[in-house]
């Protein structure tokens, strides 16, 4: 799409914008000295993109319907086989919808990006089929990935398979569903806020946020850098430690990877955690909307990795507390600038652009009123706050995030783990089709006390069912040092071998 000269009244529109005074000599002058800058872009418009290539052949897939689809977890179904051997030969994965897959449809959730096709894979995608797994297909998540629930889909809802009419937790809602449902063997997620851990608290499943920068996150639809992550969501603790075996490691485009470290994290899963020492966080317990039902679950789940050999303590964060509320400037505005008005990118770091997609993706200014209401919600308050703040409150959070960090990690100075419920409730109602915007915005962030404040932390966290109650699944998260999953896994492998979760 070639750069044009802007016309008289389109730059003197923008010099209104910014508040400046141009004469006709002036607006003249200043389309006249574009031009080498014009030429310039233009050079740059006819060269090719320098995007890596697609190595396994396959088809856009098909969306499935009725009996076929029926918790509305797939957005679309496909059989891309990778290599013909591997570690993952035989299993069946299915991506959520913000990850990019060549030639196959990606709408994020949102109608306004319906009809997009990416035309690269994600790495996280082509890792997957390098190590023979199967892409099954795409799994339907929360409109731009905007809900701890699962009713923003411009699709409808996302049913828990453990109760019809429940929420799938969001806003990997579809990802959770499928490995729930034993529709797919594994899933990718996508955790700003919880995204992985909330679904698979609600669905009763097993999902890893990994430490940031990890796992890659090129070739998927940013929200904001600095809490972008991505990891595996699976049915048990082995088949989650192989995927993120797979999956981790730096990829020389995604500038969220600095001094990576992996580990093989299949090799720990030997049930033994004697000495192992756990921290169960105060103020994890006890919100104002925890379920006693839920606090006591996760307590006697700490009490069982103690019988397992274990140190379990209680132990006291205070700014765990502080957690939610700094993630909201981060995540707010940054998404409002990034993946809003900087059409699913924004500008200053060294990542794979897709160019095809900020195309694409502009497109939601003429169409905004489709919108979900979570998606309004943010951007109208994070534009706000732009206009009559800037960027400080932004810069501060982050600033005071460092204390938060420091508080976690003096903790785990002491103990190998922290422990906590995932969230403090269980899977909810799914709202009326006429819910007020209230309670539509209410059961899609309700939710996240615990988990946000490890998305701008850093820590690896992994959501680990613990119990059943009224027919709904409840989770305890296990957090650990930077670029220790593994022993978060030894952990989680120990209490697994312990028992049914579901008859705890």
């Amino acid at each position: 799409m070639p750069v044009s000269k802007p016309t008289h009244d389109q730059l003197r529109e923008i010099a209104q914008e910014m508040g400046l005074s141009l004469t006709d000599g002036d607006v003249k002058s200043f389309i006249g000295l574009m031009q080498p800058y014009i030429d310039g872009y233009n050079e740059v418009d006819a060269m090719p993109d320098a995007l890596p290539a697609v190595k396994y052949p396959r088809t856009p897939g098909y969306r499935p319907s009725g009996s076929e689809n029926k918790y509305n977890a797939w957005y679309v179904k496909t059989a891309i086989k990778g290599a013909p051997s591997g570690v993952l030969s035989g299993k069946r994965v299915v991506i959520k919808d913000n990850v990019m897959v060549a030639g196959v449809p990606m709408m994020n959730g949102a109608s306004t990006l319906e009809g997009y096709v990416p035309e690269i894979d994600a790495t996280i995608v082509e890792r997957i089929l390098d190590a023979g797994g199967e892409i099954a297909g795409k799994a339907h998540c929360e409109s731009f990935c905007l809900s701890g629930g699962s009713h923003t889909n411009a699709t409808g809802a996302v049913h828990n398979p453990h109760k019809m009419g429940y929420s799938a937790g969001g806003s990997s809602s579809g990802s959770a569903a499928l490995v729930a449902a034993g529709e797919a063997d594994m899933a990718i997620g996508g955790d700003q806020g919880g995204s992985i851990r909330i679904p698979a608290a609600y669905c009763g499943i097993y999902g890893m946020k990994p430490t940031h920068g990890l796992v890659p996150y090129t070739g998927i639809m940013p929200i904001e850098i600095y809490i972008d992550h991505t990891g595996p969501m699976t049915a048990n603790v082995t088949g989650n430690a192989l995927l993120l075996d797979v999956i981790a490691g730096p990829d020389g485009y995604d500038p969220r990877q600095y001094h990576v470290k992996t580990d093989g994290y299949t090799a720990q899963l030997t049930g033994d955690i004697a000495g192992m020492s756990i921290g169960v966080v105060r103020e994890g317990f006890g919100h104002a909307n925890s379920e006693p039902d839920v606090d006591a679950k996760v307590r006697a789940a700490g009490q069982r990795l103690q019988s397992l050999g274990a140190k379990v303590e209680e132990v006291s964060i205070p700014w765990h507390l502080s957690g939610g509320a700094l993630w909201l400037p981060i995540g707010l505005e940054g998404l409002t600038q990034t993946m809003m008005w900087g059409d699913g990118y924004g500008f200053s770091r060294p990542d794979l652009y897709v160019t095809s997609l900020m195309d694409f993706h502009r497109g939601w200014r003429q169409r905004a009123d489709e919108l979900s209401e979570t998606t309004k919600l943010f951007t109208l308050f994070g534009t706000y706050i732009r206009k009559r703040h800037g960027s400080r409150y932004y810069g501060k959070a982050m600033n005071i995030t460092r204390q938060l960090i420091a508080a976690y990690d003096q903790v785990l100075s002491d103990y190998d783990l922290l422990l906590m419920p995932t969230l403090p409730l269980k899977a909810t109602p799914l709202p009326a089709p006429d819910a007020s915007r209230e309670d539509y915005v209410a059961r899609a962030l309700e939710m996240i006390a615990n988990t946000a404040p490890f998305d701008i932390s850093h820590h690896p966290a992994m959501a680990i069912p613990c119990g059943m109650s009224d027919g709904l699944p409840i989770s305890m998260m296990l957090v650990g040092k930077h670029f220790d999953e593994a022993t978060i896994y030894r952990a989680a492998c120990a209490f697994e071998q312990s028992g049914d979760w579901k008859s705890m």
